[in-house]
């Protein structure tokens, strides 16, 4: 209710009247507002991923928990894998997790998208009989009319990615269809096809997933991620 009196809201698809399940959905991110805006986009249950100081602030705490909110602790391994654990059992039970590829704000463009939690996330599919939609999504705030603000959501087709490796090119394509979706210029170099994989990180964290913690060395502060 709230929203519709702040915000005049189109929503578009390219996709079928259902979302499908299980499915990674990877929205643009200008605002924190976007996180209540892709629950009304997508009316299926939704599951945010955020950083963990976000669940210190009681009022925020109470606001992601109530849509679903995973807090990811990118200072400490234990606890992130505690994190991967949580979204890989949602994707088993055929839920759909939202990530923000850009990992933070970023306005009036497209910024570098993160694709280390793309890469777990393709490890994880390996063991999977069926291959995992990637849904990018662009919104695109307009200028106020009449005291409410125009907003755009368009949800773009689902996009693949067959093994761990193809992660980097993966989050390329998803950039740019978050671009394209958004009508918004991409940054330059932003696009992180050409990027090579963390080979030593993801393995390990994956080994750890598997059972052998004392063999993870992931270290996510190397890639600047900011949920939400």
């Amino acid at each position: 209710m709230v929203f519709s009196l702040s915000y005049r809201i189109r929503i578009e698809r390219e996709i079928g009247v259902a979302t499908p399940s299980p499915a990674v959905i990877l929205p643009k991110h200008q605002y924190w507002t976007d996180i209540p805006l892709m629950s009304i986009a997508i009316p299926e249950s939704l599951y945010f991923v955020a950083k963990k100081e976000l669940f210190l602030l009681p009022g925020v705490r109470t606001f992601l928990s109530l849509l679903g909110g995973i807090p990811l602790d990118r200072d400490r391994s234990i606890r992130t894998l505690k994190s991967f654990k949580e979204i890989f059992s949602l994707l088993d039970r055929a839920e759909r997790v939202v990530l923000f590829p850009e990992g933070t704000y970023v306005r009036h463009a497209v910024g570098l998208g993160k694709s280390r939690l793309i890469e777990m996330i393709l490890e994880y599919q390996s063991r999977r009989p069926q291959r995992i939609p990637f849904i990018p999504v662009g919104i695109r705030y307009g200028k106020r009319m009449g005291g409410r603000r125009e907003v755009r959501i368009r949800i773009g087709r689902p996009l693949f990615g067959n093994e761990r490796t193809d992660a980097p090119s993966l989050t390329g394509r998803v950039m740019e269809e978050i671009g394209r979706l958004s009508g918004l210029p991409m940054i330059k170099g932003s696009s992180p096809s050409r990027r090579t994989v963390q080979k030593d990180d993801s393995s390990s964290a994956m080994q750890a997933l598997n059972g052998q913690p004392e063999a993870c060395s992931l270290d996510l502060a190397q890639e600047p991620s900011i949920y939400f």
